[in-house]
Parts: C-alpha cells; structure tokens; sequence
C-alpha cells in the first residue's frame, strides 16, 4: 500500500526505495524504446490527412497557375483560409512554406539586420539587447533570440497567461527589451489559455523601445481536446484600439493539422508591417510554394473545415492524454504532494512538476530505462530551470499501449528520484 513519502521514517523509505528498485528493474528488462520527446503528431493522425495529395489541377478558380511564381503573399484562397482561423482580414495575412518557425526566425532576423519601420536602428546594434521570455516556455522560440545575441529575460506564468505587472513595468522602463515570445492558446508546455484582460494588455502596452514587438504564436489556436471550444479576443484586433497594431505579429501553422513536415504557415499582422516584410522578403524569396497552399485550401475549405478535421485528431489524442494523467492520479497522489500536473484543454503537452532537485534525476532514469522525455529545464532560457522540477511530457506520438507503459515507467522514476532526495535530506 502506497503512503505518504513525507510521513514516513528512513527505514520505511529504504524499504520503499527497495520496492521501486525492483520495479525499475522489471523494466529495464523489457528493452523498451519509447520517445515523449518532442510534441509530434503520431502516423495515425498524419494519414487522416492523406487525401491533400490527390489533388491534379492546379489552377485556382479564378485562373491563377499555382505551379508557376508569384503571389509572394501567398494565394489569395490561402490567405482567407488564415484569416477566417486567426479572426483577422485577407490582406492582413502572408501565408508562408512548411515552418512557423522559419517565418518567426526571419523576422528576428530582420528586426537584427534592418529594424523594422519604426525602429531608430537595427536591434543588432543594441548593446545589451533583451527578450522577454514566459516560463515555462516553447525551447526553440527561445533558443532563436539567444542565437541572436539577446539577452533571454523569464517572465512567470500563471493559467490566467505571463506576469502582466511585470511585463508593463520592464517594457516601460528599458528601450533594450525589443519583444517578447507568447503562445496564448493552450500554451506550450501548461496548457494554459490567456485571460482576455491578459490580451486587453498586451494589445494597450506602453513601451519606452518604439519598435517593441508581440511574437503571438497561435500554433495551437483549434488544437481543442475538449467540448469546449475556447475563443479569445484576437490580438490584432485588440490592439487597433489603442494605435498599437504595427507591434503584433501573429503565427499559426498547419503543421500539426496535416503534416508537420510539409503543411503551410501563415503570419497575422498590421498592413504597415505586412508592406514592410514583403519589401525585406522580396529579396530572399519570389513566393512560397503555392501548389501546397492550393491543396491545402481545397482539403479544408474554412475554420469549419479545420475544425471538423481537428475533431478527427482529438478522438486519437484524448485517449493518451487520458492514460497519462489516470496514471498519475493512481501511482504519484497516494504519495503525498511529491507532484502535480496540469490538465490542459487542448495543445499537445502536459507539465508535470516533480519535488523540486528531481527533475533532472527522473529524466536520467528515463532516459536509462529506454524512454526518452525532453531534457530536463528545456522549457526554460539556457535550459536553466531555477527548481529542477519541470518536466514537459508529450503523450501525442507514441500509441496508446506505449503510452501507458511509458506513463507507468515514468511513475516509478518519479518516485524513486523522490524517495531518494528524501534519504539523501535526512542524511
């Protein structure tokens, strides 16, 4: 029978940790390769998509040949598809290749290289340059302006979004902090959704940098796994009230909608900001590919589309995101409070939070055993997490059978991490 780990003696724990052993033993015979890794769609969820390629003509209603150049907006077809999820108009929207993330890196790119239209000078020439960062986080938003020489700032997250007395406060005071990274729906890795009074001011901020910008990151804006269908007030939009809409750049991709490897993006933004890109963008590039936007326009038609589609993937994710939260409730609470998890209504990761020095150790006793989870502190600037204590699991890509050997496994390791801090403290 399970008990609480912080009313037990030393003797009690050392028969415990005797009992775990065994147990991460058994498993370590069972030469399992399981990946909880990155937040990867599984094939099943890929092939629902699979009709995209049927497609053989490729002129748009209105004549166009999407196989030549052209467009460097993207397909006007494409372009409404984005505009109808992000709640913004046509001509606000650029729709880009495969990546978000190549559109996000070019922008900051660009903000280093040029500045942007109202920026006194290029934020490569800014000494001591900084980026706000929420934590717990997205790794490659922020392993982006780290390449680039900004100093990476933590914001603390709370389910209601980031910190908002302390982001009004930094961006009025310090004309160096240039931008910061959010992913507002479902975000990466809590789940969590920002309040609308969160959004309200955002879109109102009052900065001391001219050329501050919002990098919103919608990549989860119809990854529902619930009922409930969660709309918030959109950033663009807000920020028009209040002459502000030239500092928002909104993402979102299709990437884990039809295939990671192959979907299209898009960015949201301001027409002063979308003639700016396109001036920089025309340099590197004539157009993205359009034959790709063309399929994809005509497999989902419109958010109705995308979400009826997004409904397919939720009854393949439920299911695992299920195992592994039933699995905490039964191995860890017994336990006492040596974890909690987050219970996201959508996106593709739960946080776990272990007893603070254990992360780390859970993740080498994982990745020991044969399962392979994001390295611990990930989710945070120079993977520097202050507690030791957050875990992102990503119960998307491996089946169902494998989830829940994986979510046992990971159990035993919390515990034995636990019941070893608790030793090694009463030394």
């Amino acid at each position: 029978l399970m008990a609480d780990y912080f009313a037990m003696n030393h003797d009690e724990l050392t028969a415990e940790k005797t009992a775990l052993e065994a147990q991460y033993k058994k498993f370590q015979g069972m030469n399992l390769k399981l990946n909880m890794a990155r937040g990867k769609p599984g094939p099943h969820q890929m092939d629902l998509a699979m009709d995209l390629l049927k497609m053989d003509n490729y002129i748009t209603d209105n004549g166009f040949d999407t196989r030549n150049y052209g467009e460097l907006e993207g397909l006007p077809e494409a372009r409404a598809l984005f505009a109808d999820v992000f709640g913004v108009q046509p001509g606000e929207v650029f729709v880009g290749g495969n990546s978000s993330l190549q559109l996000m890196y070019n922008l900051v790119a660009i903000g280093m290289m040029f500045g942007f239209q109202d920026s006194p000078k290029p934020w490569g020439q800014v000494e001591h340059r900084k980026f706000l960062c929420p934590v717990p986080g997205y790794d490659r938003h922020f392993a982006i302006t780290e390449e680039m020489g900004f100093e990476l700032i933590s914001v603390p997250m709370s389910p209601d979004g980031p910190d908002m007395d302390m982001i009004e406060k930094l961006v009025a005071e310090d004309d160096t902090i240039k931008g910061i990274w959010c992913v507002p729906q479902y975000s990466n890795p809590d789940g969590y959704t920002y309040s609308d009074e969160t959004i309200r001011r955002f879109a109102a901020l009052k900065t001391a940098a001219p050329d501050f910008k919002i990098f919103w990151d919608e990549a989860y804006i119809v990854h529902h796994l619930t009922d409930e269908i969660i709309e918030t007030p959109v950033l663009l939009n807000e920020a028009k009230k209040y002459g502000n809409e030239d500092r928002v750049f909104m993402f979102t991709s299709t990437s884990k909608i039809t295939f990671p490897g192959a979907g299209i993006s898009a960015i949201a933004c301001s027409e002063n900001s979308m003639k700016y890109m396109c001036k920089r963008f025309s340099t590197m590039i004539i157009s993205y590919d359009k034959m790709n936007q063309l399929r994809h326009v005509r497999f989902l038609k419109n958010k109705a589309g995308v979400l009826a589609h997004m409904a397919k993937h939720r009854r393949r994710l439920v299911p695992c995101f299920d195992a592994v939260k039933t699995t905490f409730a039964e191995e860890l609470t017994p336990c006492g409070n040596i974890a909690h998890w987050t219970n996201p209504k959508g996106g593709y990761f739960i946080s776990l939070y272990v007893m603070p020095g254990c992360a780390k150790r859970v993740a080498q006793l994982c990745k020991d055993c044969g399962l392979t989870l994001t390295g611990a502190g990930s989710a945070y600037p120079y993977h520097k997490d202050p507690d030791d204590s957050h875990l992102r699991i990503a119960p998307t890509y491996p089946s169902l059978t494998e989830v829940e050997t994986a979510s046992a496994l990971l159990c035993v390791c919390v515990r034995l991490a636990v019941v070893e801090k608790l030793l090694a403290d009463q030394q």
